[in-house]
């Protein structure tokens, strides 16, 4: 299968990458304890990462070969000069979250508690539509931005969200930061990692 080249996503294609995050990041821990109804949690969490992708300052996108839609996304946030985040967040993310906005509170003061101050990007979202992983999309996606990032002396921060992404990131020359592990109220785990310039 031929996928399309990396893009800039265009404004009106935010809530597609949105939506695309929410199919990739399903099943995993944290979405479980975000929304842990399966019949809200696929709209609650697309609107949610549509929010924060909003204000990225990169979001970039791999189109399915057959134009139907997007594949794959990287989001990503400069760290390194001031800049704003989505307009009236807190309000917007009480409307989305109803229910489950406590959670969604708690894993915002987590990661504000655990974000390094030194100047950096921020890989937010690495996603790809699990019909379409393990073709080498992710790493395709982060690694045009490392190259970019390295060139200019820039290094980036993530949290990843389970082992099998540690071993990945690991690979990509992603080191474990200390402290290493954040916990979500109920334990759900993420790993904070850092790739020097």
């Amino acid at each position: 299968m031929s996928y399309g080249t990396i893009r800039p996503a265009r404004e009106n294609e935010i809530a597609d990458v949105g939506l695309l995050i929410s199919h990739s990041f399903f099943e995993l821990d944290a979405n479980r304890y975000l929304v842990p109804s399966l019949d809200d949690r696929l709209r609650v969490m697309a609107d949610f990462f549509t929010l924060l992708t909003e204000s990225a300052a990169r979001v970039d996108v791999i189109d399915h070969p057959d134009g139907e839609g997007l594949v794959a996304t990287a989001v990503w946030f400069d760290y390194t000069k001031e800049s704003a985040g989505p307009e009236n967040y807190e309000e917007r993310l009480k409307a989305l979250a109803g229910d489950y906005h406590d959670r969604f509170v708690a894993l915002d003061e987590l990661f504000e508690k655990h974000h390094p101050h030194d100047p950096h990007w921020h890989l937010a979202f690495l996603a790809v539509h699990p019909d379409h992983q393990h073709h080498g999309l992710g790493s395709l996606l982060m690694n045009r931005t490392h190259d970019e990032l390295k060139e200019a002396g820039t290094p980036v921060y993530l949290e990843a969200t389970n082992h099998n992404n540690v071993r990945l990131y690991r690979r990509t020359g992603y080191v474990d930061m200390d402290p290493f592990e954040m916990l979500l109220p109920d334990g759900t785990a993420f790993y904070r990692m850092w790739h020097a310039a």
